[in-house]
């Protein structure tokens, strides 16, 4: 493991922001594991104490806050799932299938705009971008109450998929300038985890809504009681949230040095800026021309997306689909809405495991591998039998395993690039993942009820793709850093500092970066 050579408080047991050494003094010197690359390791007892602290803050006043957010837009995402169920389609007048078709596009704009919204995030801040789109798709979630007809109905999805575009990729990329990176994989778990907990939160809602009674259908309900939260949510969010840790109010003056600093420590070695006193970037530092190109020529990216398509098809099916799913189990259709709130729970348990576990073995790859091969005997168990109870444990299984890949191939990426503008890119590029929401809501059609069989053998195929996708992804990143390893056998330290300083190679390119397996 690298380590940063940090300066210890001689008179205090506390470190002062005075004591801090500038980032360009704390590089890591040693390489005594080429499988994890250099970044912020607290090495004395001062700085554990404070790094640790630091993290409990952040997972007081910030995490679940921002979880709080993204359990607002799994809502306003899937909540049409729990409406069809209670004749949606029928009371606005159009077809299933046009559901079907109207849940496709969402994905269109929700996946074609991701890397534009988050480069917009990553300009004007995520404080400012994440209130803003947040409000508008509430505004959207209300008018589903008031729709009527195929056209106004595609209207509505397009316009939710554009503004929910940028949330996730904004989100991620601003906690990545909190938490550094092998702090980061649980947090983001733990943030992604929200959109288990917002299938099995939307049920339970779904289940208490449809019980009032009143001049309106019941589903019109639910989509302005959650939209009109979401608003009011967002509302708050703008105050609430700090633009970087810099300026975070709910930490002391000294924490906030400290915490900028380590985090511009993590990518030290391979990135130089300007930082202003938020703890980012200099405005026009935060986005140029040249992360655009590396992105797009960023062959790691591109290698792992279509993998990581194939891995989230059950994820992003299930958030829109799981009450019909369960519904076809035989369960009524009320009570199908409550009986998805298990399979949901199991799915946020199962990432927070596989995610703890991979921060702490820092590791991602094999942990990835873990997570599909529960999702492959999940998908076995409910393809193969036909007993209702059996079926509902392999969706509960399947989901344990569902939601593993997506946060933990985000949280991997954003480890392996160190260059804050390119990260932010590559995060809304690896959103094209979400095209799989587009794969699954045209398999999960009415047509294959009540057992979807065939949905689910084709999705048994897309996951057993991807698991042997990630498995080659992982060891051609371990075949990189061997050849790395062999360029820069024996250079001298001028030499090391020579490829830190130049810009021949960008961020993770440069020799001396060793990709995180």
């Amino acid at each position: 493991m690298t380590s940063s050579k940090h300066a210890e408080a001689e008179s205090s047991d506390v470190l002062h922001a005075d004591q801090l050494e500038k980032p360009a003094d704390l590089l890591p010197t040693t390489d005594s594991d080429a499988e994890i690359p250099a970044g912020y390791f607290p090495v004395t007892a001062e700085e554990k104490a404070m790094s640790r602290a630091l993290n409990v803050k952040f997972d007081i006043f910030l995490l679940p806050f921002m979880s709080l957010l993204y359990l607002f837009n799994g809502l306003d995402r899937g909540n049409v799932g729990n409406a069809q169920t209670q004749g949606f389609t029928t009371d606005i007048g159009v077809k299933s299938s046009d559901l079907n078709f109207a849940v496709s596009l969402f994905f269109v704009t929700f996946v074609i705009f991701q890397p534009i919204s988050s480069a917009v995030g990553r300009r004007i801040g995520a404080k400012n971008w994440i209130p803003i789109i947040m409000f508008i798709w509430g505004i959207l979630t209300i008018c589903h109450a008031f729709i009527h007809g195929r056209a106004q109905l595609i209207a509505i999805r397009l316009l939710i998929g554009l503004f929910e575009a940028g949330f996730y990729p904004t989100a991620v990329f601003y906690l990545s300038t909190f938490y550094t990176r092998f702090d980061l994989a649980v947090r983001i778990a733990l943030f992604y985890g929200q959109y288990a907990i917002a299938g099995a939160f939307s049920g339970a809602i779904a289940y208490g809504v449809f019980q009032l009674k009143g001049a309106l259908h019941n589903w019109q309900y639910l989509f302005i009681i959650e939209g009109a939260l979401t608003c009011f949510i967002a509302i708050i969010a703008w105050l609430w949230l700090p633009m970087g840790p810099g300026s975070a109010w709910f930490l002391s003056p000294e924490q906030r040095v400290y915490s900028t600093n380590r985090i511009q420590i993590d990518n030290a070695r391979y990135v130089q800026h300007q930082y202003g006193k938020d703890g980012l970037e200099k405005s026009a530092e935060r986005l140029s021309k040249r992360d655009i190109v590396e992105t797009a020529k960023d062959w790691k990216l591109w290698y792992v997306l279509f993998f990581n398509i194939c891995a989230s098809i059950p994820g992003q099916v299930f958030s829109v689909f799981l009450p019909l799913v369960v519904k076809g189990l035989g369960y009524k259709s009320i009570t199908a809405n409550l009986m998805s709130v298990p399979p949901y729970v199991c799915g946020a348990v199962g990432l927070y495991m596989f995610a703890l576990h991979s921060d702490y073995r820092r590791e991602r790859g094999f942990h990835i591998l873990g997570g599909l091969l529960v999702c492959l005997i999940g998908l076995i168990i409910t393809v193969t039998v036909t007993h209702q109870q059996t079926r509902y444990a392999g969706l509960c299984i399947l989901t344990f395993g569902s939601y593993v890949s997506a946060p933990l191939t985000a949280a991997w990426l954003s480890g392996n690039t160190p260059e804050p503008g390119k990260r932010s890119l590559v995060l809304g590029v690896n959103g094209f993942g979400n095209l799989a929401g587009i794969i699954g809501s045209e398999l999960f059609q009415a047509k294959y009820a009540p057992r979807y069989l065939i949905p689910f053998y084709a999705t048994l195929g897309f996951v057993a793709t991807a698991f042997l996708g990630y498995l080659a992804y992982r060891y051609t990143l371990l075949a990189v850093n061997k050849w790395r390893e062999r360029r820069t056998e024996g250079w001298t330290e001028t030499e090391i500092e020579e490829e830190r300083l130049s810009e021949k190679r960008f961020g993770d390119r440069k020799l001396t970066f060793m990709y995180g397996l």
